[in-house]
This record gives C-alpha cells, sequence and structure tokens, in this order.
C-alpha cells in the first residue's frame, strides 16, 4: 500500500488486520537459503562486537526490532514477538511517499551451542516485493567476534517496484547498510553502560 502521508497508527493497525489474514507471496518457506534463480540475493556480515556480553547486548537488540529503527523505515508493532506466525507491517518513507508493507515470521533460529540468534521473515501478498529476508547475530567460537548478518532473497512483485526497480535496488542497499549501523550502535551502547567491559 502506497501513501503521500506517514500512515496514521489506525491505518497501520488496518493493515495489520488484512495481514494476518493473507498468504505469503513466495514459496517456499526456506527460500532466502537456497533461492531460485528468479530471485536476487543479498547479503551483508558485519562485525557489531565482541564477547558474550556483547553478543547478549546484540540478541537483545535484534529480538526488539532494533535493526529496523532507521527513522524512514520501522517495524509495527515495534514490540512484536519473534516468533513464528507473528505478523508485522513494515512502514516505508522513499523518493517522497510512504508505503506499508506485511510480512510474517516464519522461522527461528536459535542453536543448542547458544552461539546464533535470529529469525526470518517472508512478505505477504500486500508487500510491493517478494520473497524472504534472514536476520541472525553469531558470536565465533575461536575469535570471540560477534557479527549481524542480513540475507535476503527478493524479487518485485508491485508495478511501482518494477518500473524503479534500480531505485528499489538502492534502497534495498542502504536498508542493509543502515541496519548493520543500528545494531553496531546498539551494541556500543550496551558496552558504555557496562562502563566499556566487553566480556
Amino acid at each position: 500500500m502506497f501513501t503521500w502521508r506517514r500512515p496514521a497508527p489506525a491505518a497501520i493497525e488496518k493493515s495489520l488486520s488484512d495481514s494476518r489474514s493473507r498468504a505469503l507471496s513466495y514459496g517456499p518457506v526456506g527460500t532466502v537459503q537456497t533461492p531460485a534463480s528468479a530471485f536476487q540475493l543479498d547479503e551483508l556480515i558485519v562485525t557489531i562486537g565482541h564477547g558474550a556480553a556483547d553478543f547478549d547486548a546484540a540478541r537483545t537488540a535484534l529480538a526488539t526490532w532494533t535493526h529496523f529503527r532507521l527513522g524512514w523505515l520501522e517495524v509495527y508493532p515495534r514490540d512484536a514477538p519473534i516468533v513464528t506466525g507473528t505478523v508485522v507491517a513494515v512502514v516505508i518513507r522513499h523518493f517522497g511517499f510512504w508505503s506499508m508493507n506485511g510480512c510474517r515470521v516464519v522461522y527461528g533460529l536459535d542453536d543448542a551451542g547458544g552461539r546464533r540468534f535470529g529469525f526470518a521473515y517472508g512478505t505477504l501478498t500486500n508487500h510491493a516485493e517478494r520473497g524472504e529476508e534472514l536476520f541472525e547475530v553469531a558470536i565465533d567460537g575461536a575469535s570471540g567476534d560477534v557479527t549481524y548478518r542480513i540475507r535476503a532473497a527478493s524479487r518485485p512483485r508491485a508495478t511501482l517496484v518494477r518500473l524503479g526497480y534500480p531505485l528499489a535496488r538502492w534502497l534495498q542497499a542502504r536498508c542493509r547498510r543502515e541496519s548493520g549501523e543500528a545494531m553496531r550502535q546498539a551494541v556500543a551502547t550496551a558496552q558504555r553502560r557496562r562502563g566499556g567491559a566487553t566480556g
């Protein structure tokens, strides 16, 4: 859904209500792991901290959607639980207008060794694109480095996105870059609150 003005809370809630009954706009779930050739695959991996304390901070940041608090991009509800089946509205300001896009959490990542945590969401039929996106934080057992990873498999769905595909690709790259910076800042803030200790 595209609008010229920032969506009001009532409009966002209406979009969320509509999204809950919608199907995924792609298939199968897990597409981001081994995407078909029709999908564009993108990935960003960035080091955001070091040590167990930073990993805990990164987990908390990811679980509270910090990676989506970019000013021009937000997720609603802001406190949506990271559990399979949760539906969110991704609200984006781009090129002078706004869009609301429905997504559903399709699976989580939380390995038994406690070294990675994350989730993937998939686009619904009211999203401007179709595909799946994975968000993950991990700690390297040898180096202690904490990383944040975004991996996305996408293709345009809405006509407007197909017509402006180069701009859409630029926006996707901006989102990955700024999302990584938001996670790095979240971990740095947690470090300061701990007095600079990195665990």
